[in-house]
């Protein structure tokens, strides 16, 4: 695993992923997660929520589609990547993402096994 670019979130999906097949065949998920950390500032606890755009591929993306929902609190372990496109208007783009290497879902309705692991891409 490369450690030089490697970033781990924990936090709850936004709404339920976006699972999409390439004409070539590949596959690919997208979802929001949401982080929050929360601070003291002046004797006051500030909130400060964060939306993560996470990218996953290949097997990762396909057993994710079928375990993740809505809501669901989960642990992301990848890497951010930042690419660029030119809009309709000419103006070129840049996003941000984390793509996925691995993923865990705590599972709220199996409380006997805790948490579900959900497999890295090869």
């Amino acid at each position: 695993m490369n450690l030089t670019n490697r970033v781990q979130l924990i936090g709850n999906l936004t709404s339920d992923p976006i699972y999409r097949v390439f004409e070539s065949g590949n596959i690919m998920l997208r979802f929001t997660l949401c982080t929050i950390d929360v601070y003291k500032v002046d004797d006051k606890f500030v909130k400060d929520t964060q939306y993560h755009t996470v990218v996953a591929r290949g097997k990762t993306a396909e057993i994710a589609a079928k375990n993740l929902h809505v809501n669901d609190e989960i642990v992301i372990d990848g890497r951010l990547t930042r690419r660029s496109y030119t809009d309709k208007n000419g103006i070129q783009q840049f996003i941000s993402e984390v793509v996925a290497g691995g993923i865990i879902c705590k599972n709220h309705a199996d409380s006997s096994t805790g948490s579900r692991g959900l497999r890295r891409s090869a």
